[in-house]
Order: C-alpha cells, then sequence, then structure tokens
C-alpha cells in the first residue's frame, strides 16, 4: 500500500511539473518540463548519494573506530541479505543519521557523533535497522527524485513571479485583452498555489516512506521497541543540539527532521510526528 502511494504521489508530482510547463509554454513548455523532469531524474539517480554527502562533510567512518557500528550494521544487513553499506560519520553534536544511495549495492549510511554518544546498544541497531531499511526500499533514490522535481516547480513558480511583476500578460490589442487576462490570472495562481502543492506531495511521500522505514526495520531487528526510544531519544536531543546549518533540501534523508518543526510549522514538516510514530512502534506485535 505503501509503495503504491508513493508512486501515485511521485506521478502526480511529476504532472504538476508538465502542468505547469505547459501553463507558461503551451506544448513546446510541457515537452520541455519533461525532458528537464527525466535529466533531473537521471541525475538524482547517479549523483545523489555522493551530492549529499558532501553537502554535510560526510567522512568515511573506519571499522577500528566504530567497530560496535559495523557490527550492527552487518548484522542487520545479513538478515534481511542486504549488501554492506559504506559507513560515513558527520562531526556534529546534534544526534542524527541519514541513508542516501540509489539502490542497495550503492547505499551509504551516515551517523553523527552526537548519535554513538547517546545510543544504547538497541536504539542504535535500531536507528541502523531504519536507514537501512530506506536502503531496502528504495527510499533514497525516490525522495531525491521528488526533491529534485520539487526543485523544479519552484523555479517555474518564481519565473511566473518575475513574469508579473515585470508586467506579463499586458496586451494592448483589444481582441488579445480577454485571452492575456486568462493567462494572467493562470500564472498568478502557479506562483502562488504550484509551490505549495509541490510542497505537499513531496511532505506526503516522505512521512509515507518514514511510517515504512519504521515498520521495517523494527522487523529487521524484531524488537520494535529500541527504536522507539531511539526516537523519543533523538526528538529531545535535536531540540537541545540543532543541526548546524541544516538544509531544507536533505531534511527528508534524516531519521528525525533536523530543523525546528514546532507549532504550525510542524503541520509542513518533512517527517510524521515523533510521537505518532513511537505510538505505531510500541503498539506493533511481531
Amino acid at each position: 500500500m505503501n509503495v503504491l502511494k508513493t508512486a501515485l504521489l511521485l506521478s502526480a508530482l511529476t504532472a504538476l511539473l508538465i502542468f505547469i510547463g505547459g501553463l507558461l509554454g503551451g506544448h513546446q513548455g510541457a515537452m520541455a518540463m519533461f525532458i528537464i523532469a527525466l535529466l533531473m531524474n537521471l541525475v538524482s539517480y547517479w549523483f545523489s548519494d555522493k551530492i549529499v554527502l558532501a553537502m554535510h562533510r560526510a567522512k568515511p567512518l573506519n571499522e577500528a573506530d566504530a567497530p560496535h557500528v559495523y557490527r550492527a550494521v552487518r548484522e542487520i544487513a545479513s538478515r534481511d541479505r542486504l549488501p554492506m553499506p559504506k559507513l560515513y560519520w558527520i562531526g556534529t553534536k546534534t544526534p542524527n543519521a541519514f541513508a542516501t544511495g540509489r539502490s542497495p549495492k550503492h547505499a551509504a549510511v551516515a551517523v553523527t557523533s552526537g548519535l554513538l554518544e547517546i545510543m544504547n546498544e538497541e536504539e542504535l541497531k535500531g536507528v541502523l535497522a531504519h536507514e537501512l531499511s530506506h536502503v531496502k526500499n528504495r527510499d533514497t533514490l525516490v525522495m531525491c527524485i521528488a526533491a529534485a522535481i520539487a526543485g523544479a516547480i519552484m523555479m517555474l513558480a518564481r519565473m511566473a513571479q518575475w513574469s508579473l511583476w515585470m508586467g506579463g500578460g499586458r496586451s494592448r490589442d483589444s481582441e488579445n485583452r480577454s485571452g492575456a487576462a486568462l493567462q494572467l490570472v493562470a500564472m498568478l495562481l502557479v506562483a502562488i498555489l504550484a509551490p505549495l502543492a509541490a510542497m505537499l506531495i513531496q511532505l506526503a511521500i516522505s512521512r509515507t516512506r518514514e511510517y515504512g522505514a519504521d515498520a521495517t526495520g523494527a522487523h529487521l531487528t524484531g524488537n520494535p521497541h529500541g527504536l522507539a526510544s531511539a526516537l523519543e531519544k533523538l526528538h529531545q536531543a535535536t531540540r537541545d543540539y540543532p543541526l548546524p546549518n541544516a538544509n531544507p533540501a536533505t531534511a527528508h534523508l534524516f531519521i528525525v527532521n533536523p530543523l525546528s518543526a514546532g507549532a504550525i510549522a510542524g503541520l509542513f514538516s518533512t517527517h510524521p510526528p515523533v510521537a505518532e510514530r513511537v505510538r505505531r512502534l510500541r503498539s506493533m506485535r511481531l
């Protein structure tokens, strides 16, 4: 069910991109946006892992420095016959983790130094199993594609805004005034509603994949309470030590949102509420 929902949402995001391209540039605009969507998907497929790791200055994690991490990952991966991913660490006190890569054979899992400091063995296994679940379910690729397409929609909306500010849609020909007026209204709707629609679809995809990774991770370890306890710790610690230079473009990759998501902002978070995730995990019967 989660896979079908994700496919439908991703299709809706691509359709929105092509529709806006057609609205702003006719048939040629729609074709141009279709080609751009394909190109962005290809770039995301081949280079998303390298881009994300570089953005967060992740460095390879040596087994001699963290043997317990390697031991836990090998144990979890072997249970589900997953290839051993490359492991990285990020030097920050903020506890968090993320997975990236286009496929299980080309996957990477990154953990922060803060995560390794506060997690006990069962909690660490829960976090790592959650990230390996993203790899297994190919969520890392799906979310990078979704982010790329949403970014293109945002760019088109900005173009529509600039066109409006520069007087787009004006016409001195009385016969074309009605058409120009309709075009002006369409561009106004694109400028206002397109970014919101793209963001909501992207958030829906992200939240669906997080719930799925929680459930899959709990089955991989056989202990949903370990991950539930880890999420509770991460939720509080992230508030106390926010991730420095957190980037909204990659927030969806982390196990908990590295950005502030209190009050109304929580409605637009890339992640489901931690309390609901914990409730679902603690109610699981394996």
